[in-house]
């Protein structure tokens, strides 16, 4: 495991922060990967939970993107009560979620984490065209990093959102018809993060569609 030390929290919505740590020396990844992470205190440092590296390999920070459910009273409660200057356990980086190539980038709630270095870093080579940004949510506020993606020159941004029916986005889960409606070439890329149930049900319908089975990508 490796101790990292906290120099930074920032709100990003009403319930999600950035986290900035020391990168400790020798710990390399690719955009895209995750780590296990544990709260540094007594009762907590057993309790892992995978979070996703959003800053880039070349950086010397390791930075996070964490929405936290109080509710739950876990992990994330306890990374919200963490000040600069306390420290958290991670363990190596893995996961199946690396670049290849431009595609649609599907993304519900917090799942829009790997994604971010991902899309930041064709952004800064200038390979960004060719690239769409599916993301639901269930409200307009629950976007993470919006102006961001909005600002990004060459990427295709379709919002939608499932528990505000007022918004002027599309309204409802992206299903089958709602992919119908918002890609017209299923032969592309695809990528794929959010709950377990949607990823499953994207998948699928991806395939109905036409979708090569090898050109989706998804944490297995």
């Amino acid at each position: 495991m490796h101790t990292l030390t906290l120099r930074a929290v920032t709100p990003v919505t009403h319930d999600v922060n950035h986290y900035l740590f020391e990168r400790p020396e020798g710990y390399e990844f690719t955009p895209g990967q995750a780590t296990d992470l544990a709260v540094d205190k007594e009762g907590w440092r057993d309790k892992t939970r995978p979070f996703t590296f959003i800053s880039q390999p070349d950086e010397p920070s390791l930075e996070f993107c964490i929405k936290s459910y109080p509710d739950h009273d876990g992990v994330t409660e306890q990374l919200m009560m963490l000040s600069p200057g306390e420290t958290v356990l991670i363990d190596e980086p893995w996961g199946a979620i690396e670049d290849k190539g431009p595609g649609v980038f599907i993304a519900g709630g917090a799942g829009i984490t790997p994604f971010i270095p991902i899309l930041r870093n064709r952004a800064r080579e200038g390979k960004i065209d060719g690239c769409t940004l599916i993301f639901s949510n269930t409200s307009e506020a629950d976007i993470i990093m919006r102006d961001e993606w909005d600002a990004m020159e060459g990427l295709k941004t379709v919002y939608t959102v499932t528990g505000q029916p007022d918004s002027p986005l599309a309204i409802g889960m992206v299903d089958k018809d709602f992919l119908k409606n918002h890609v017209d070439d299923f032969g592309q890329n695809f990528y794929l993060c959010g709950p377990p149930e949607m990823v499953d049900e994207i998948t699928e319908a991806l395939k109905d569609l036409g979708a090569d089975p090898d050109g989706i990508t998804f944490e297995e």
